[in-house]
């Protein structure tokens, strides 16, 4: 099967469904990325960053960035336009991952664990629209699902769900990151 094979009339075609994909894919690791950063920013302001949480979140950066760093590199091979709206997320995930540390180590972790449910969604369904004309990238975002997962995983291990409001701040999150996966498409 190609990618875009038996689409239906209004369907993107195969060439703007693997734009979109990689557009949105480095807009979600690039948000990543910034979440990271914003806990461990946090927790150095607080004297956590050496604790469990910070072991964690600081190898959870770092697989974030290589993510970033091959979606990055298939912007400029692809000739992909990146998303306008990186100064938005820049921003955003860095506040959001701030404060979810600010509220505890807990929190920093339902907050990976809302992101993460979030991209194992949408990994999991691009790479169903993905065709064996896109097996690299589309074992791109398998491999990066698989590491997604592994994140929420250890998050979960680590006392997520024990965070105060965990059920409200996973819904907040999940609802932000399905809204900015949408806009991250087409913007």
């Amino acid at each position: 099967m190609k990618t875009g094979e038996g689409r239906n009339p209004g369907d993107l075609e195969a060439r703007r469904v693997v734009e979109r994909a990689i557009r949105v894919d480095q807009a979600g690791e690039f948000g990543a990325v910034r979440i990271y950063e914003g806990q461990l920013a946090a927790l150095r302001w607080t004297g956590r960053v050496n604790g469990e949480a910070g072991r964690k979140i600081a190898a959870m950066a770092r697989t974030e960035r290589e993510h970033r760093t091959t979606f990055d590199r298939l912007l400029t091979e692809r000739r992909v336009r990146p998303t306008m709206l990186s100064p938005v997320w820049n921003l955003a995930g860095f506040a959001l991952g701030a404060a979810t540390a600010l509220m505890g180590d807990k929190a920093a972790m339902a907050c990976t664990v809302a992101i993460e449910e979030t991209i194992d969604e949408h990994y999991a369904n691009q790479a169903g629209a993905l065709g064996d004309d896109e097996a690299e990238l589309r074992t791109t975002v398998e491999k990066f699902r698989a590491e997604e997962i592994a994140h929420r995983d250890e998050a979960l291990a680590s006392g997520a769900e024990q965070a105060p409001g965990y059920d409200l701040l996973t819904r907040t999150i999940k609802t932000g990151s399905k809204l900015a996966i949408w806009l991250s498409t087409r913007i």
